[in-house]
């Protein structure tokens, strides 16, 4: 059997399965944006781990080396402000390739050296080793939250809304410009930084965590449309999304019109958003709503709505009428 036939998440869910037994009760293991392990009686420790791999997330003739150093940081604080805990340490490893001058690798640092400043983040350690051709980067961060104060994919009720705390596609939308070589101007460069330079929604994930009545919450990897189903196959749910609801900036709007992308895509499978996806009590969303404005000056989107029906199925929803045929979101391995 090929790799390909079972997809990451068949590799992920085989993985788990092997190693469930031998992992404690009060650990938790594979299955949500974080580990979470016990620090102490009033907090627990969060541990999370990611890849950025060159011709697979990133092409180093089109990135800069401080911007890919500060995306490298960022989608692991993503992945702690998911959870709604604060990031304390980093450790990075490095593979390098022979051909990468020394004043590239000064240039990465300074990029995750700024993202680690911005958001008090110690870097501890890590790893270099060589690679044959192309540049890898590993990073972990340790984090922390009180007890019971966690997110994790599988707190969704039925008839919670589901929230985005920022525009969606954005980051696709500049691959799009990277893969069709378009022509630079304001909109086109803006989604471009999206891609290469995205901001960790790190202060907004901890205040949710905080508010009664937010109840899932993980952050947008791979596009809602993937993402989405860990929240909803980790708590037995389903979700209809109204896609005419789905927030999307101007710029991606005016790309996408002037070059005939398909926006919808962009937004629900485009992936490397790293907004916050969660959901709410429906009769806490309104009061969090206008908090979260207050709080942050941005929206707290209402895209859906979780229903009770246990087969972690999307419906997707245009004024009212039922689209079939969407694309998944991103996934390692898959054939398509």
């Amino acid at each position: 059997m090929l790799l390909s036939e079972i997809g990451e998440f068949g590799f992920i869910k085989r993985l788990s399965e092997k190693f469930q037994d031998i992992v404690v009760q009060s650990v938790l293991g594979i299955g949500d944006d974080c580990a979470i392990i016990p620090k102490d009686e009033n907090f627990d420790y969060v541990v999370t781990t990611d890849m950025l791999v060159e011709n697979i997330h990133f092409f180093s003739s089109e990135i800069s080396p401080f911007d890919l150093g500060y995306k490298t940081l960022a989608v692991n604080l993503s992945d702690v402000a998911s959870m709604g805990a604060m990031s304390l340490f980093s450790f990075l490893s490095i593979a390098i390739p022979p051909s990468i001058e020394v004043e590239y690798l000064d240039q990465l640092l300074e990029g995750y050296k700024h993202i680690s400043e911005k958001y008090n983040v110690q870097l501890l350690g890590g790893d270099t080793t060589h690679s044959e051709r192309d540049i890898l980067l590993s990073v972990t961060v340790i984090g922390i939250i009180e007890k019971n104060k966690a997110r994790l994919r599988s707190m969704a009720q039925k008839d919670d809304i589901i929230c985005v705390t920022g525009f969606l596609g954005d980051s696709g939308g500049g691959l799009e410009v990277i893969l069709e070589d378009l022509p630079l101007s304001e909109d086109t460069e803006y989604l471009l930084k999206c891609h290469h330079c995205p901001e960790p929604a790190v202060n907004e994930g901890i205040w949710l965590a905080n508010q009664e009545g937010v109840n899932a919450m993980m952050d947008i990897s791979d596009g809602i449309a993937s993402d989405l189903k860990h929240i909803l196959k980790a708590s037995n749910k389903s979700a209809v999304i109204e896609l005419n609801k789905l927030p999307l900036s101007p710029q991606l709007q005016a790309v996408a019109n002037k070059y005939k992308l398909n926006i919808i895509e962009l937004a629900t499978s485009g992936g490397e958003d790293y907004k916050l996806l969660l959901t709410v009590d429906k009769n806490k969303y309104s009061e969090i709503a206008e908090m979260f404005k207050k709080q942050f000056k941005s929206d707290l989107f209402a895209i859906g709505k979780i229903v009770d029906k246990g087969d972690d199925l999307i419906i997707w929803q245009k004024d009212g009428i039922i689209i079939n045929g969407l694309k998944d979101g991103y996934n390692h391995f898959s054939e398509t």
